[in-house]
């Protein structure tokens, strides 16, 4: 199920420019005098009206207080003070207002919460995670993960793949010095996770075993969880640490922990696409 809360509008277009230029929504559709905006998994409407409603709030929250404040500097001049913490809700927050007088919210939680991610924020803001908060994976957070990776596509839904994981740090120490400093961040985590495929169950066995291992790591940024895909990981030295059979295949080690910090997006070539007639 999903959802859209609407708002009168006295002018349609102002609104509709400042949360597009200002809080990065997007125009999520178009229908006769109104407009309905999307960010992440929020919708709000707006539609043309004598009167604008201005009744309630609009809560936007952010997956840490550094983008909080990004968006303090962007909307100082709206804001009707500084970001604080809120102890009582645990939240990191401040409020603004829009061109009409409604009261906005910007917020980051200071706990865990469960997934909330749209697909598209989810694709968009996968990073390689290297440094870990010591805090340990709950049991059920992990069981929950790898729950999430049974639905992997396989070849003729062969379903070869698995996973080893550990946090026994002097296997750690053994995996991260595998490769030196490309394997380092394994050392960095709480704990480690190898993706495997076995050859005997799929012929496509090393592609089934990187599809699973994206989906792993795709399902940890969901669960806010981080991961690095280290390559170059089918050794035999580390199936001898991991008790992997040496004729299956690793996809990859990956450290797996809370980030210590969220990398910045960084930029990207644009998208090349051809077209053969």
């Amino acid at each position: 199920m999903a959802g859209i809360i609407f708002f009168r509008t006295r002018d349609l277009k102002q609104i509709q420019d400042f949360y597009t230029s200002q809080l990065g929504m997007i125009v999520w559709l178009e229908q006769a005098e109104c407009v309905i905006l999307k960010q992440g998994n929020l919708l709000v409407g707006f539609c043309q009206g004598e009167e604008a409603e201005t009744n309630g709030m609009i809560t936007l929250f952010y997956e840490t207080p550094s983008e909080v404040d990004d968006m303090y500097r962007a909307m100082q001049s709206r804001a009707t003070g500084k970001p604080v913490i809120n102890e009582r809700y645990n939240i990191y927050q401040f409020f603004a207002r829009d061109p009409e007088g409604r009261a906005l919210e910007f917020q980051a939680f200071l706990l865990s919460v469960a997934p909330y991610l749209a697909g598209d924020d989810l694709l968009l803001t996968r990073r390689s995670i290297r440094q870990f908060k010591e805090t340990p994976v709950a049991d059920e957070l992990l069981q929950q993960l790898f729950d999430l990776c049974r639905y992997a596509p396989s070849a003729r839904n062969s379903q070869p793949c698995y996973f080893v994981q550990t946090n026994n740090r002097d296997i750690l120490k053994r995996l991260a010095e595998l490769r030196g400093k490309s394997s380092s961040p394994i050392a960095r985590a709480p704990m480690a996770v190898a993706i495997c495929a076995d050859p005997d169950i799929s012929n496509r066995f090393v592609q089934d075993g990187c599809i699973a291992a994206y989906h792993f790591m795709l399902a940890g940024k969901l669960l806010g969880l981080g991961t690095c895909w280290i390559a170059d990981m089918d050794r035999e030295t580390a199936k001898e640490a991991l008790d992997i059979p040496q004729h299956h295949y690793i996809a990859t080690v990956t450290p797996l922990g809370y980030p210590a910090a969220h990398p910045v997006i960084s930029t990207r070539h644009e998208t090349k696409v051809n077209m053969k007639r």
